[in-house]
């Protein structure tokens, strides 16, 4: 995977501006987990205010940016659920701050921004460890999603993923690298995409928010978003039981991608082919 530049190039003035987002999305505890560790959010804020967006729905990007997360969490107990809410509810908190911090420089400082976003929740998991005992080792995943009317930056820890469909045709691009040994193996060109799958250690994590690590150094990225672009944020869970063509033809092939109920039929897809693990899905489409 070619990694992704973190500072992007000046904005064409005659490039196209996106005015509007909509979106589906969708999560499942799938069929052998008791409980569900997955949490996804939906935001659209300013440096002022911040709104909670729901399962599904329209944005408008003329008046405020909007962002999207999924989180896995990883715990006894409860503890992996009440990790990853307590990093969707860290970001509902911050991103106006981010908000006005980005504003306050070039599209450049987002990626500061981001990395700070992603270190002061880091910060909140590892003090909850290590201060609550039925908090110790808890940990989660991350993939952020932040949209402006001409990019879209990400930060990313863990092995959910962050996926791009350009809406002129292109292939779908894995956007995120999966924070595994395995990953690794597979980006090293040391073993074939199917053996990563079926890999013992697939979901070994080198990388995660919390469980007492003292640095985490989040990947960081933007990619300039066309109308018609489709971008997919969605848990390990979702992957398991899909393989990345059969993803991108289920997003192609719908005729409304990002309808109501688009994103519950892409993680039905995908528990029919496994299930095994919480299953979340989250679909963005640009106009």
């Amino acid at each position: 995977m070619n990694p992704t530049p973190t500072t992007p190039p000046p904005i064409d003035p005659n490039r196209p501006r996106i005015q509007r987002l909509t979106w589906s999305a969708c999560t499942d505890r799938g069929h052998v987990r008791p409980g569900n560790e997955d949490s996804f959010l939906g935001v659209r804020f300013d440096g002022r205010e911040i709104h909670r967006l729901g399962k599904h729905g329209e944005s408008d990007l003329n008046t405020m940016d909007a962002a999207f997360a999924v989180c896995d969490g990883m715990g006894g107990e409860l503890a992996g659920e009440f990790a990853s809410r307590v990093a969707v509810e860290k970001l509902s908190s911050l991103m106006p701050r981010a908000f006005r911090q980005a504003a306050q420089g070039l599209d450049a400082g987002h990626a500061d921004v981001l990395g700070e976003l992603v270190s002061q929740i880091h910060k909140a998991l590892t003090y909850l460890g290590h201060s609550y005992e039925e908090c110790y080792g808890m940990q989660t995943t991350l993939s952020l999603a932040w949209f402006t009317p001409h990019w879209m930056y990400f930060a990313h820890v863990g092995d959910s993923r962050i996926y791009h469909l350009p809406g002129d045709g292109g292939p779908l691009r894995q956007l995120t690298q999966d924070d595994t040994h395995v990953g690794w193996l597979l980006r090293t060109g040391q073993i074939t995409p199917w053996q990563a799958r079926t890999h013992p250690r697939r979901s070994a994590l080198q990388k995660a928010l919390g469980a007492g690590n003292q640095f985490v150094e989040p990947q960081l990225g933007a990619v300039g978003i066309e109308p018609g672009d489709l971008f997919l944020l969605c848990t390990d869970g979702l992957v398991d039981g899909l393989l990345d063509e059969r993803i991108a033809e289920h997003l192609r092939n719908d005729a409304n991608p990002t309808a109501p109920e688009a994103a519950r039929r892409l993680v039905d897809a995908s528990l029919a082919g496994s299930g095994k693990d919480n299953t979340t899905g989250l679909i963005i489409q640009a106009h």
